[in-house]
């Protein structure tokens, strides 16, 4: 999926679309897991967002059984996916990130959003806008609700 969206979906959108070299990613739950680790990686995204996104996999049962079985036994591997470890070793551009997650949501326990801030370096280039929400779940109703608040930060961020 990486190379995916790195290089062949780049490279059909901009053969396609008349779109600048600015570029935003954002996802839900294992997608936004996807946007952030994508786009803290690549360096090729001017903006990140997700909603609630796994954040911490090699530190919770579902992570490790998930990349155990994508990425076999390796654990220093399994660290070039994790967006929390990922935000400690950044040396990108700098870049606010917007992460929405529900208070209810089930997996909470296992999404550990706080862990991106946590870990980030002091002096960081990221900053982080986690932002709690009272009463929501991990559901798509969730995401529709907050949605335009993560398309206005993606237009502030590549404008």
């Amino acid at each position: 999926m990486y190379s995916y969206i790195t290089e062949e979906l780049i490279d059909v959108i901009d053969l396609n679309f008349d779109v600048t070299a600015s570029r935003g990613i954002f996802g839900h739950s294992m997608g936004g897991h996807g946007a952030l680790v994508i786009g803290l990686k690549s360096q090729l995204f001017n903006s990140i967002s997700a909603f609630s996104p796994i954040c911490n996999p090699i530190q919770v049962p579902w992570g490790q059984k998930a990349f155990k079985e994508y990425l076999g036994e390796d654990k220093e591997l399994w660290k070039q996916y994790d967006a929390s470890i990922l935000t400690k070793n950044y040396t990108g551009k700098s870049m606010e990130i917007l992460v929405d997650q529900g208070c209810s949501d089930n997996f909470l326990h296992q999404l550990k959003p706080h862990s991106l801030i946590e870990r980030s370096t002091p002096g960081s280039k990221l900053s982080f806008n986690i932002r709690m929400h009272a009463g929501y779940d991990h559901s798509y109703y969730f995401v529709s609700t907050f949605l335009k608040d993560h398309v206005k930060h993606h237009l502030k961020m590549l404008s």
